[in-house]
């Protein structure tokens, strides 16, 4: 008879036991034996809001890092200083793309943010033995192309109240994925409100009167100015697809 193994008798580092990216991120895709050996070149860190985790200066970054917590905004610099935020990361993303010759995005915490880092060259190995830990990267990758593809339709055609719900929703779905439908979700806020303007392509005036908006409507509660509860997330769903001040302007 096989003996059960758990958290007690598993082969599995204490590291990882109970870590979120080994579960559903890339390390899901590993064997005990690699795990054991990728834990022993791991670094936890944590970092506060604000920290740069890469800059876009390094073509050859020496580490990638799984996100264990929190938030991390990636930014485009343009060559006059001006930058724009393109993309949220989110548990258990892995940050950096190591198949692509360089990466131009700057990773910065949005939130304090809890790492596990390891060595590019420890990845890089990995990913020559493992082709499902290469195949859950293409998916996280696939992942993210198509969230940028429904976020150009989002900045391209929706009215700014649409555009505030699909964020929203956004950060909802990605900071509690198992929510269950109907039920309050209550979050705090990844970004300040001049960032979701930036993210949003709006002013910060309108990210105020919209947000006020949202809570007449019943669609947002805000308990602070970070703190957003959300009565029904369908309902602020459904608000991302159909404005009803536009409908009624276009009659």
């Amino acid at each position: 008879m096989t003996g059960r193994k758990d958290v007690h008798n598993s082969d599995i580092p204490v590291v990882c036991q109970a870590c979120e990216a080994r579960h559903k991120g890339v390390c899901g895709a590993l064997s005990e034996e690699q795990l054991l050996r990728l834990s022993k070149s791991t670094t936890k860190s944590m970092h506060g809001r604000d920290a740069i985790l890469a800059d876009a200066a390094s073509d050859n970054p020496d580490t990638y890092a799984n996100i264990l917590s929190g938030v991390v905004k990636l930014t485009k610099l343009m060559p006059d200083g001006r930058q724009q935020i393109v993309g949220l990361q989110f548990a258990p993303d892995l940050t950096g793309r190591p198949m692509a010759a360089n990466d131009d995005v700057i990773a910065e915490a949005a939130t304090n943010v809890r790492l596990c880092s390891f060595p590019r060259a420890v990845l890089e190995d990995m990913l020559t033995e493992s082709p499902e830990m290469e195949r859950r990267l293409h998916r996280q990758t696939l992942a993210e192309l198509e969230e940028a593809r429904t976020w150009l339709l989002t900045l391209g055609r929706k009215s700014a109240a649409e555009k505030l719900a699909s964020f929203l929703v956004l950060i909802a779905d990605h900071l509690d994925p198992e929510h269950p439908e109907g039920e309050m979700i209550e979050f705090e806020l990844p970004l300040k409100r001049a960032d979701i303007a930036d993210f949003l392509g709006l002013t910060t005036e309108t990210i105020s009167r919209q947000m006020t908006n949202l809570r007449k409507r019943g669609l947002i509660n805000l308990v602070d100015r970070r703190i957003i509860a959300v009565p029904d997330l369908a309902r602020l769903r459904r608000a991302g697809e159909h404005d009803p001040a536009r409908a009624s302007n276009s009659l």
